[in-house]
């Protein structure tokens, strides 16, 4: 495969865009902190909406869906679209309390919680842990995609891929903060969005391949494309459905779908201009993260089972990539190599675009981590808004620095997002009750990161060492939700409870509702508080658990019959189009009625 000038057109005139936008903003992201991490909390819904998709639209991402596929099905899928039961709840519960703490980063909201020693030191603690940690790591398997992608599709070898990705991404992300990221962002999931649906039209129908018809009818594919898991094959269900559905989405952390909201998630919705923004554009992000975007990539990857049908032949048809990243996961970049010039171009820098959609945001989120909750708490808290700035650029290219070294030498998306769901096991139950149980403290939030994030080197380092019989994913997830939620709840009641100033304060600032708060309004009643107006209020919880459940059955109606449609399975298509248009109807005349009049223009 060779790129042709017209392919090279493309590609150039993208970087330059990006770089344009940097250059253009970046003396108003200059201008202080905040502008810098948070866009002077301004931006309108749609655009942090499809930030939020552009971020998850990540060239690691297809690459993740065509392994699943090629392993278990397209209902291999399960492991990632249970998440949005979490996107769901995030969307009409936390995201307005978000907004309401006003805090600049979600490591902040520590200080506002909790109290005391413990407090400050688990948001400097979680800053780094996330910022450093967990940053780099989700940073090293996105340019693992590219890595991949310029293996097969421009024969460059690892070093020069990430040296080159890296190079224009640090330039307009240290130059233009998250304004810069917002807008590029909304130009990088157009190009991404369309070069992947134009991608699947052609690949689909290649003369290799013969039509969606003969796709499917394929012997290699027919018994991949069932929607849900044979469930005459009971460790296939319990792997990517039962899990995933009954244990994962609540108890798992994972970046970009927390439960609660967090990370780049959170940030979005604390840019927001107001709580309406804030949950409309989460309500966006998870139609277009789960319904929109998939297709176009399984497509993609039940085509690559009738070209490349097992290993050997990805390593046949690409000889001079590196043996050991020849994984399920090429096979997306492998297909790519069938694209006709021209567009050829386009979808190599779709796939640029998504690359540098996904870390652009992880700088910016990191650096803020690394300014707002360490520098400028714990080393200079005097620190002018200029030299903030400064601190968060230098942070940004340390991150990036960090991440392409990591990259160099992981082998495949899928470990890393098995990795990444074990290291979170079970702090995910704390994330969404901290804001409803006052109960809850500092301690118990440094006990779940710790307590997972041992359980998760004992199943991934030690445990393959010590000659136990081998555990499928599942089963150390399971137990390792089981071991940090027991832990962490334990810690909770042999601990002291946040101090009762803090927790009013928290209160009245947020006003989450609920039993979960009664012992601190009663104790605020004794000391002499006005609390009357706080005991009348109606806790929104339960009415907005309907609009969860209407959300995730349009979106679930919408994603399928997509599938049933291509599949031309009529009948399960209409069906699930009139509910997933039924269900949305009656999601937005219920969300306007209960959000419309309340939130704050």
């Amino acid at each position: 495969m060779t790129l042709q000038f017209i392919d090279w057109i493309s590609i150039v005139a993208f970087f330059v865009v990006s770089l344009l936008v940097g250059v253009l903003v970046a003396r108003r992201a200059g201008s202080d902190a905040t502008e810098f991490f948070a866009s002077s909390r301004s931006m309108p819904w749609w655009l942090l909406g499809v930030s939020m998709v552009a971020t998850t639209f990540s060239a690691d991402t297809p690459n993740l869906v065509t392994d699943m596929v090629r392993q278990h099905g397209v209902a291999g899928n399960w492991l990632w679209w249970a998440f949005l039961l979490t996107g769901m709840v995030t969307v009409f519960i936390y995201s307005k309390l978000w907004r309401r703490s006003e805090v600049l980063t979600d490591i902040e909201f520590y200080e506002l919680r909790y109290s005391g020693r413990s407090a400050a030191f688990l948001r400097g603690f979680r800053a780094v842990y996330l910022g450093l940690f967990f940053n780099v790591m989700i940073m090293a398997v996105v340019l693992l995609a590219s890595i991949k992608i310029g293996g097969v599709m421009l024969g460059i070898s690892p070093l020069e891929t990430v040296v080159i990705t890296s190079l224009i991404v640090v330039i307009y992300t240290m130059l233009g903060g998250l304004r810069g990221v917002l807008i590029t962002d909304f130009i990088q999931f157009l190009i991404a969005m369309g070069g992947s649906v134009f991608a699947a039209y052609i690949i689909v129908n290649l003369p290799e391949v013969g039509g969606l018809g003969n796709l499917l009818n394929h012997p290699a594919v027919r018994e991949k494309i069932s929607i849900l898991p044979d469930f005459h094959n009971s460790s296939l269900v319990i792997t990517v459905f039962v899990i995933p559905l009954a244990v994962q989405w609540w108890s798992v952390w994972y970046p970009g779908a927390e439960p609660g909201g967090g990370g780049y998630i959170a940030q979005r919705m604390l840019a927001a201009r107001d709580e309406k923004n804030a949950i409309g554009a989460t309500l966006f992000f998870n139609i277009a993260h789960y319904a929109l975007r998939p297709w176009p990539w399984i497509l993609v990857a039940l085509a690559s089972l009738v070209v490349f049908p097992d290993l050997q032949s990805l390593q046949n048809a690409f000889p001079n990539v590196a043996s050991g990243i020849i994984k399920n996961d090429l096979a997306y970049p492998a297909m790519l190599t069938y694209l006709p010039n021209g567009l050829l171009g386009v979808v190599v820098a779709s796939l640029i675009a998504a690359v540098m959609s996904t870390i652009s945001t992880h700088l910016n989120w990191g650096a803020s981590y690394l300014v707002n909750d360490f520098y400028q708490r714990f080393i200079k808290k005097d620190a002018s808004q200029k030299e903030l700035v400064l601190v968060g650029r230098l942070s940004i290219f340390l991150l990036m620095v960090l991440a392409a070294i990591l990259a160099l030498f992981l082998s495949n998306a899928l470990q890393a997002f098995h990795i990444l769901l074990q290291i979170g096991a079970g702090t995910g139950l704390l994330f969404l009750l901290r804001w409803f149980w006052w109960r809850i403290n500092a301690i118990s939030e440094l006990a779940a990161m710790i307590i997972s994030f041992l359980v998760a080197v004992f199943f991934e380092i030690i445990y393959p060492r010590i000659g136990l019989p081998p555990l499928v994913e599942w089963q150390s997830l399971v137990i390792g939700v089981f071991i940090t939620t027991v832990g962490w709840i334990g810690v909770t009641f042999l601990t002291r409870p946040s101090d009762q100033e803090t927790l009013w304060s928290f209160y009245r600032k947020v006003h989450p509702g609920g039993p979960g708060w009664k012992p601190v309004l009663e104790a605020a009643r004794r000391n002499g508080e006005e609390v009357e107006m706080y005991l009348k209020e109606k806790w929104s919880v339960p009415g907005e658990m309907v609009l969860v459940l209407l959300g995730v059955l349009f979106v679930y109606s919408f994603l399928f019959a997509t599938g049933y449609w291509l599949y031309e399975n009529y009948l399960p298509a209409i069906i699930l189009t009139a509910t997933a248009v039924v269900s949305g109807a009656v999601l937005m005349r219920r969300w306007v009625r209960t959000y419309a009049a309340k939130v704050q223009n």
